[in-house]
């Protein structure tokens, strides 16, 4: 089980990181402070920390040399920062890799494997993840690929609609809270019931049906959403 350090200020960032991580297989530990990051780096052993460089107290860049200086742990710094120069500096500063925010579970999930792998450390497995789900006899979401067909045909989605589609998949049978699509699909504190309602109804037109006949996607009113076989 790999041991993670995330450090972040926002509480709800924080605790989507912490439920993110733990349910890939990880013993986690959250801290806010950048002081409160170094006195863990340097109480405890670590396979990987990720740091959000934009903390209060301490400019993020110092606090990362500080680390570094104090272990040699792989780290990848959370940013909403994208230009080439933040990035190249945080690297000077002793980051592995860096993830921009906003960022999706399974990108997460990708560069936290790799930095893992490169680093000799124990990558996170999937478990009790299917690579390929089916939902009756014609309906199969492939995760790996993120590729979807019915009936043997390719569905063409989007990313969001792809998401919401996989992650109903893996909850077959089972009402999907909008409150819980929203943090696992859209992994944002609160969205547009609008929004969620949109995505919905475009994945339900590819797969051939309609709100009023549905076959797949099925809405409990005023709960969420359930997949099934039809």
């Amino acid at each position: 089980m790999p041991r993670t350090l995330v450090v972040d200020d926002d509480p709800i960032a924080q605790a989507a990181l912490v439920s993110t991580l733990e349910e890939l297989g990880h013993e986690v530990r959250a801290v806010s402070t950048a002081s409160a990051a170094l006195c863990a780096a340097g109480a405890r052993q670590l396979d990987l920390v990720l740091f959000d460089l934009g903390l209060p107290e301490i400019d993020g860049m110092a606090a990362l040399r500080k680390l570094r200086n104090r272990s040699a742990v792989p780290v990848i710094v959370s940013t909403a920062r994208a230009a080439e120069d933040w990035l190249l500096a945080a690297f000077d500063a002793g980051a592995d890799d860096y993830i921009v925010k906003p960022y999706s579970r399974r990108h997460l999930a990708a560069r936290v494997n790799a930095l893992l792998r490169r680093s000799g450390r124990r990558p996170v497995t999937a478990q009790n993840d299917e690579e390929v789900l089916m939902v009756g006899d014609d309906l199969k979401v492939d995760l790996a690929t993120r590729t979807a067909r019915l009936c043997g045909a390719p569905l063409s989605l989007s990313r969001r609609e792809f998401d919401l589609l996989a992650y109903l998949a893996t909850k077959q049978g089972i009402v999907v809270t909008r409150r819980e699509l929203v943090r696992k699909v859209w992994e944002q504190p609160h969205t547009a019931d609008t929004t969620i309602a949109a995505h919905t109804s475009w994945l339900r037109r590819k797969l051939g049906e309609t709100a009023s006949a549905p076959r797949y996607l099925h809405t409990v009113r005023g709960v969420g959403l359930k997949l099934v076989a039809p």
